[in-house]
């Protein structure tokens, strides 16, 4: 059985994993974003 600094330490590196995925996801969804081609009402794109 992991000792409870073994397990703080765990949940403290799970917890900056999440942190880095979101930030991966802001950014990646931000140039997603920006690479997507803008159609006007009538469906061409600009």
């Amino acid at each position: 059985m992991a000792a409870a600094a073994d397990l703080d330490e765990i949940e403290e590196v799970n917890a900056n994993c999440i942190l880095m995925d979101n930030l991966h996801q802001a950014s990646s969804s931000g140039t997603q974003t920006d690479s997507t081609p803008v159609y006007d009402s009538d469906g061409s794109a600009e």
